[in-house]
């Protein structure tokens, strides 16, 4: 994978007739603290027309909030963004001693900042079966633990890809013993906020090579936060930390509160198409495309 990666995401929606839009919130920037250089970053949108602003909520993120002033029969959301990929070693932290220790234990003044990433849904048998096996793992190390952890998931949940929105509980997930990335994302963040410790839903692009070549898609991984280091990512799907290939977009205490676009319009039959496309520099492109 050479260092500099150029991707076009284009997320375009059709209407069958000329509707009124209410404010569209985008959730598609990158954080400036994110680990994974961004060398440049562009939105357009069409039609022409509208009017947008970029804000933070209450999280930190970057939102964009567009308004339109008549109907419209489309609207087209396109980020172009050129990331540097230079190998990032996951495993680099500066965790204190607090940090190192298991169990983690946070300060006041932390847990009283951290409060609202802390607090889990009530446990099913599932979940209490699997935190029963998690309690029995033989590892010392605070990050030795998470990581795994981490794998039991992503050993346990085989992956599939779930168009139908929405993120299924702790206890589904556990009892199908599959789900998207989101749901074992989200199994992961009961976990830990039931061993006490502060975890968040990250939402962004994960780029990566395969037998296909380079691909982007949206991902959804975990970041649980460690005295010294602060937020770290892992990665349920793959059971690994999250390294140069994950650019978080947004991150939340719920996954409703990072789609990449939210808003209402009128009644009608809307239809999405989504499409990533990579750039090398001098190498051919490599797109993917999705459609529901």
């Amino acid at each position: 994978m050479t260092p500099h990666v150029t991707l076009v995401h284009r997320t375009s929606y059709r209407y069958d007739r000329p509707v009124f839009l209410g404010p569209q919130t985008i959730r598609l920037r990158p954080d400036a603290a994110c680990r994974t250089p961004i060398v440049s970053y562009d939105m357009d949108i069409l039609p022409s027309g509208h009017r947008h602003t970029w804000r933070q909520d209450d999280f930190g993120n970057h939102e964009a909030r567009v308004t339109f002033e008549h109907r419209v029969t489309r609207f087209d959301i396109t980020i172009r963004l050129t990331a540097d990929l230079s190998p990032i070693n996951p495993f680099d932290l500066s965790l204190c001693d607090a940090g190192r220790r298991w169990p983690v234990a946070y300060t006041p003044a932390q847990a009283r900042r951290l409060a609202g990433f802390m607090t889990p849904l009530p446990a099913g048998p599932h979940l209490r079966a699997f935190l029963a096996d998690v309690a029995g793992l033989e590892h010392g190390g605070t990050l030795d633990r998470l990581v795994a952890i981490n794998r039991l998931i992503a050993a346990r949940i085989a992956y599939r890809t779930r168009m139908e929105a929405g993120v299924w509980s702790a206890e589904e997930t556990l009892g199908q013993r599959t789900g998207s990335c989101r749901d074992s994302a989200w199994l992961l963040i009961q976990v830990l906020r039931h061993m006490g410790m502060a975890a968040r839903f990250v939402s962004g692009y994960l780029i990566q090579d395969g037998a296909d070549g380079t691909t982007c898609d949206l991902h959804a991984w975990v970041e649980t936060w460690l005295p010294g280091a602060g937020w770290v990512g892992f990665d349920t799907t793959s059971g690994l930390l999250t390294s140069q290939g994950h650019i978080a977009l947004a991150a939340a205490v719920r996954p409703d509160q990072v789609a990449p676009v939210t808003g209402m319009l009128d009644n009608c039959t809307a239809t999405l198409d989504v499409s990533m496309t990579i750039h090398h520099p001098a190498d051919a492109d490599v797109k993917k495309d999705s459609r529901t």
